[in-house]
């Protein structure tokens, strides 16, 4: 590791966020500095990560926005990173990152930090690298962080795996749609909430969230379905109230190891790939698809990778 990264190291342990914002880009870039940077990190215990996910347009970023609002006021001086996570154009590879657009009233608030991650084609609603960057953040000394996802439905599943609490975030729209569903989605809500509430259906889709609750077997922690505005902020403190209860609840539990297994799964899966000789895979795919019984799993099995 460079003298250079060493120092911006140092500096990010002291909480500096514009060595914040250069490791990010460092690690996020793969830059040659970034697993040594990466092994050098003092994570802040106490951190909460709290992830927000849910179909487009469920006023995601809208609700992130809100939220911040009343931690703010409630808690001065608390530290709050977010992460919103952008899709990417597979035609053009590049990123709106037009989340942060929805949060410019905290952009000059020195105790919150927010930036936006494309996915790079990863799926799953995150950035292939929302896990490092967590943790880079985690050493930044925040408090909370909170991570916003794609929004690209039933496939999100993957903030489970990251958050200490996952909030699903529906619109009532989506009510006639809830029970169609897959169970993924709907099993990985810490937290219901039921945005843009002052809108015709809200009440029935709280009542069919509830009743697919019901169908599933107690396992220690009820979900609750709260109804937000969070244009206006209304339900905004209830929200609040349920993630601190949830926080209390899931150190009851200790399931730390569970999310560090999750997260060992995912870097691993992602180490994997990025050694992977994409060229020489297909140059050899190429020449035995020619011959006579070629077998694809017979193929990947015996894969010199």
């Amino acid at each position: 590791m460079s003298i250079q990264s060493k120092e911006l190291l140092n500096k990010l342990h002291e909480g500096d966020m514009r060595a914040l914002s250069r490791i990010i880009s460092i690690v996020e870039n793969e830059h040659a500095d970034a697993p040594g940077i990466l092994e050098q990190l003092q994570l802040k215990e106490n951190c909460r990560i709290i992830g927000i996910t849910g179909p487009p347009g469920a006023g995601k970023s809208t609700l992130v926005n809100a939220l911040l609002d009343n931690y703010i006021k409630q808690q001065p001086g608390i530290k709050i990173a977010v992460l919103a996570v952008d899709p990417t154009s597979p035609f053009t590879f590049g990123s709106l990152l037009g989340d942060r657009l929805r949060m410019t009233e905290h952009f000059n608030n020195p105790d919150i930090f927010i930036r936006s991650l494309a996915t790079r084609g990863a799926l799953g609603g995150l950035s292939a690298k929302t896990i490092e960057i967590s943790d880079v953040l985690k050493a930044a000394g925040f408090d909370y962080i909170f991570i916003e996802t794609v929004g690209v439905g039933q496939s999100e599943v993957e903030i489970a795996s990251l958050a200490d609490t996952t909030i699903v975030v529906f619109v009532p729209e989506s009510g006639d749609e809830i029970q169609t569903i897959k169970s993924g989605i709907m099993e990985i809500a810490d937290i219901f909430v039921v945005n843009k509430a002052d809108r015709a259906g809200a009440d029935q889709l709280v009542k069919n969230l509830q009743a697919t609750l019901h169908e599933k077997p107690f396992s220690g922690w009820q979900v609750p379905v709260i109804k937000t505005t969070a244009s206006s902020k209304d339900g905004i403190k209830e929200l609040t109230d349920a993630i601190l209860k949830h926080s209390e609840y899931s150190k009851t539990i200790q399931d730390g190891t569970r999310l560090l297994f999750s997260k060992a799964i995912r870097l691993l899966q992602n180490q994997f790939i990025n050694q992977l000789d994409i060229n020489k895979l297909k140059k050899n795919l190429e020449l035995r698809a020619s011959q006579k019984g070629f077998n694809l799993y017979n193929f990947i099995r015996n894969w010199d990778h």
